[in-house]
């Protein structure tokens, strides 16, 4: 398997979404510092990536890791979409929806009643069910992740929800992909 930036851009396979394998940890790590480098996403170290390995799906196009997106989960009601990235090559592809499709999906199958992201890019997540919140209406968030984050007093992300006991998904194609998914 190659890293991201050897990705091909002219793929005639189809993507595969899987859990996340040791062997995927590298090109993970890759495409979160290559995003937090410029803003887009907070950095997360290798052995963090390790140890939250169960969390994270790939998306896998010519054996490639192509994206990856994780769930991580709070409490009995809430979970988040985290670490959502997107091969710059594969950008406006829909990978990114077909792996929060997946997160969603999972999310209910364990029982999560709330999904939620902190996100740059709230337009996506809201075509995908997800409705713009107060982060302070998350307080396992805040008070479990954000109260650790360099950027706690100055966040400029956005928290969406999903409720998921109602939620229907819509179906969208590719053209709905914002240019640089990153949340």
């Amino acid at each position: 398997m190659s890293g991201p930036d050897s990705v091909r851009t002219q793929s005639a396979s189809v993507p595969t979404i899987r859990p996340a394998a040791i062997g995927d940890v590298p090109y993970m790590h890759e495409l979160i510092e290559s995003h937090s480098r410029v803003g887009n996403l907070l950095p997360r170290p290798m052995s963090e990536l390790y140890r939250h390995l169960r969390d994270f799906f790939v998306i896998e196009i010519d054996g490639k890791v192509a994206a990856i997106g994780a769930l991580e989960i709070f409490t009995e009601d809430l979970g988040e979409v985290r670490s959502l990235v997107v091969a710059e090559r594969y950008g406006r592809k829909g990978l990114g929806s077909l792996l929060v499709r997946r997160i969603i999906g999972e999310a209910g199958r364990i029982g999560l009643r709330r999904l939620m992201a902190l996100t740059y890019a709230p337009a996506f997540f809201h075509r995908l069910g997800f409705r713009t919140v107060p982060i302070d209406t998350l307080p396992e968030k805040v008070w479990n992740v954000c109260l650790k984050c360099y950027k706690y007093q100055n966040c400029d992300e956005t928290a969406v929800v999903l409720q998921l006991e109602h939620h229907n998904m819509p179906s969208r194609g590719a053209q709905d992909e914002p240019d640089n998914l990153a949340t």
